[in-house]
């Protein structure tokens, strides 16, 4: 009986007839009841059985069943709007039923609900608190909703509430991971310099720095870097010093990379190999491996990062001996080599002329189980062209055709590029036609190495044949509108106001160009002092030493990474004079060259590559004109263009040019000492340099240092040496050179055939000068 009275009671209140009043005695246990009741129905059937005229609901009811943890919380999402609808206008949520839904939402990731809530409570004229916009704030970021997060930052603005400075920093992170970074930046600023006191966290600091760095933004990147140095209560963590040491490294400030390396107090993996990846992206590989060296002992074991940073770096400054020591030292402590260090060591032997050690790595590669991928048959069939195995190349790049894998539009125009070095334009043409009937786009690269092999052949009428095989865009129009505009422009008759002007200025003779790289024995000096402070618990002494050095001299060349040309409207102009550059000057009309130069400098173009300077520079040293070459070198200077290795090559082969090999010789040393790095090229110049000033001890020295870095020598170096120690007279070194010569299967071209011609006629002199000396000997002879 007492049972059913009291289910009697309790049903008389959901129907509405006996209504909770503060003088009833059982309010409490109603309540619970009708909690009990709801959630009941609500997991049964959802809101489509409630009455919103027999179910008293009050905020208390309401945040209990919000509350709830046996409800799904999907069902308490649909309650949560079946009140705010039905229950009008009687009933309004308040901000802690808000609250309380939104932080369900966020906790089992409904956030996709997030955007209607905050519709429904700035109806509702709801304002949301700081704890909870906090909670909603990181867990949109977590799950990389940055929209729905700028959408909560919004409505807090527009409802007029007072952000807690913490809650920026949430705020902060989204918009840096949204690539808002001015937006953010502002936000930012206005922060630090309003009269909050705003301390940034090192989370969202981080954050904004990473984001800087990947948008390129270095002045912005060091605004905020000395902003926060200039917070006394900010502290970098291990994570934003490693930030700042790769970003201002990686923008070639190398003296603040590691003046923060000798500030931080604990440094971990990660901020080693952001130092070996900076030295070795400033040319200073030697510097990278004693650091790596240093690792290795320091209690830090190097990871997968550090071989494949360290190795790059090796491969890209033809240091292929210290390359495969770190590779086999890689796979020896179980790491195992992925897709882009093994194209990156094969790009490097190609480079440095081993060609069966690269096809050996590759066969390698294949049998390890790393899948090779388009890349990697790219560095192939390009290496192989570039040492003189174009039949194989061919024929790898016919195989990958017939099976249809590993072949993109850059593979086509490696070949395209071949077959107009070869001169063979008409094939060069087919393969142009299939590239687009296989659906490749015909890029600015391949376009460009047809119109230099129209140009080398003389087939004029060729270009406009380029309209009916490239369908792609407007890309062929816009370079066909472009030579016949810089045509019309050559034509026209030339300028007076500037005659008996030099073009090129040159501000010292050629011969001082050993001036041009600063003295390093001030910098070997300030090595040798011993470091006042030095920890003798330190990790790594001689990144402490390195970092000891301040006023050290800038790397002269640092090891970019190669990109390929692509039409983009701000640089076409000077892509496109690269071009016409390299056809005028590869049929030696020189004055044809310097003409489109003067227009373009008319024009105001001033950003030009290094490739445009080192182009005009090479054209001048080999005409002679050695004070105009030095003029151009000024002006590169002057627009701010950063010299390349192609650069010093001309300046050594300049100096060789005019028999002064000593300072080519010493420039050559002022380089390898401030971190450059010698490329086949360069060891070929000097060599040729040093041969023909008679200092063959030298050119012995450097071809044998060549090859123990780990460069195989190609034809050109061989030749050299055949031939200059057959001018000097020493034809049993020059026999040996050839012997070896061809003992490495490199293949001799017709300049080999010339030298071979002379070397013959030298022996064949000396055998019968020899011959000559016995038949004639003095009368008084007692031997005769």
């Amino acid at each position: 009986m007492r049972h059913g009275r009291a289910s009697t009671a309790v049903s008389s209140t959901i129907s509405g007839q006996y209504p909770a009043k503060k003088s009833s005695p059982f309010p409490q246990l109603c309540n619970i009841l009708i909690i009990a009741s709801l959630s009941k129905t609500l997991s049964q059937s959802g809101s489509r059985n409630l009455d919103a005229n027999s179910i008293p609901i009050s905020e208390p009811i309401v945040l209990q069943i919000l509350r709830r943890n046996s409800l799904d919380p999907s069902k308490k999402l649909t309650f949560f709007r079946w009140c705010r609808l039905s229950l009008r206008p009687e009933y309004k949520h308040s901000s802690s039923a808000y609250s309380q839904i939104l932080r369900t939402v966020c906790r089992t990731n409904l956030l996709g609900e997030v955007p209607d809530l905050l519709t429904s409570m700035k109806e509702d004229a709801v304002n949301l608190d700081q704890t909870t916009s906090k909670v909603l704030l990181d867990s949109l970021i977590r799950s990389g909703k940055y929209d729905s997060a700028l959408g909560v930052l919004d409505y807090m603005e527009e409802s007029g509430g007072c952000l807690n400075p913490s809650v920026y920093d949430s705020v902060l992170i989204a918009l840096a991971k949204k690539k808002e970074l001015r937006l953010a930046l502002s936000i930012f600023f206005k922060l630090l310099e309003g009269s909050l006191s705003y301390l940034p966290g090192n989370v969202a600091a981080n954050e904004l720095l990473v984001g800087l760095r990947r948008g390129d933004m270095k002045e912005e990147f060091k605004t905020v870097f000395e902003k926060l140095k200039g917070v006394k209560r900010f502290r970098f963590d291990t994570y934003g010093y490693n930030i700042c040491i790769h970003g201002f490294g990686t923008w070639g400030d190398l003296d603040v990379a590691l003046s923060l390396f000798k500030e931080m107090e604990n440094a971990d993996i990660c901020t080693y190999n952001s130092l070996i990846h900076v030295l070795c992206l400033a040319g200073r590989v030697k510097d990278a491996l004693v650091v790596w060296e240093e690792l290795k002992v320091s209690g830090h074991e190097p990871d997968n990062s550090t071989y494949r940073v360290l190795i790059q770096g090796c491969c890209k400054s033809y240091r292929m001996g210290d390359a495969m020591r770190v590779f086999g030292e890689m796979e020896y402590n179980g790491f195992v080599p992925d897709t882009v260090l093994y194209n990156s060591v094969l790009d490097g032997m190609f480079k440095a002329r081993k060609v069966v050690e690269a096809c050996e790595l590759f066969e390698k590669m294949v049998q390890e189980g790393v899948r090779a991928s388009c890349w990697t048959y790219n560095i192939l069939i390009d290496g192989l062209f570039r040492n003189g195995r174009a039949e194989a190349g061919f024929t790898l790049f016919c195989d990958l055709k017939k099976k249809g894998q590993f072949v993109d539009g850059i593979t086509f125009s490696i070949v395209v590029l071949q077959l107009c070095r070869e001169g063979k334009v008409d094939g060069a043409v087919k393969l142009v036609e299939e590239m687009e009937a296989r659906g490749f786009s015909v890029d600015l690269v391949t376009i460009s190495s047809l119109l230099v092999g129209f140009h080398k052949q003389g087939r004029w009428d060729w270009k406009e044949k380029l309209m009916k095989h490239v369908r792609e865009g407007n890309l062929v129009p816009n370079v066909l509108r472009w030579n016949a505009g810089v045509e019309a422009s050559l034509k026209r008759p030339q300028s007076k106001d500037k005659d008996y002007t030099p073009m090129f200025p040159s501000k010292g003779s050629f011969l001082d160009i050993i001036s041009m790289v600063k003295n390093s024995k001030e910098a070997e000096e300030e090595a040798s002092l011993p470091l006042e402070d030095e920890d003798p618990w330190s990790s790594s002494p001689y990144m402490d030493q390195l970092a000891h050095q301040v006023n050290q001299p800038k790397p002269l060349f640092a090891l970019a990474r190669g990109q390929r040309v692509e039409a983009k409207p701000d640089s076409f102009d000077v892509d496109m004079m690269n071009t016409f550059l390299s056809i005028y000057l590869s049929k030696g009309d020189l004055s044809l060259a310097c003409k489109l130069f003067e227009i373009f400098n008319d024009m105001g173009v001033t950003d030009l590559t290094s490739y445009t300077y080192n182009s005009m520079m090479s054209s001048f040293v080999k005409k002679g004109y050695y004070k105009t070459a030095r003029g151009v070198l000024d002006q590169m200077g002057d627009n701010f263009c950063a010299s390349d290795i192609a650069t010093y090559n001309v300046i050594i082969q300049g100096l060789g040019k005019m028999g002064r090999a000593d300072l080519a010789s010493a420039v050559l040393d002022r380089l390898t000492e401030q971190g450059g790095y010698l490329d086949i090229v360069m060891y070929n110049t000097l060599i040729n340099s040093l041969g023909k000033a008679n200092r063959l001890d030298e050119a012995t020295r450097l071809f044998d240092h060549m090859k123990s870095n780990g460069i195989n020598p190609d034809v050109v170096s061989y030749n050299t040496m055949i031939e200059v120690n057959s001018k000097a007279g020493r034809l049993k070194e020059a026999y040996k050179y050839l012997k070896v010569m061809l003992d490495a299967n490199c293949l001799p071209n017709h300049v080999t055939d010339t030298i071979l011609d002379y070397l013959g006629k030298e022996m064949e002199k000396a055998r019968f000068k020899k011959a000559s000396f016995v038949r004639t000997k003095p009368n008084n002879d007692p031997s005769s």
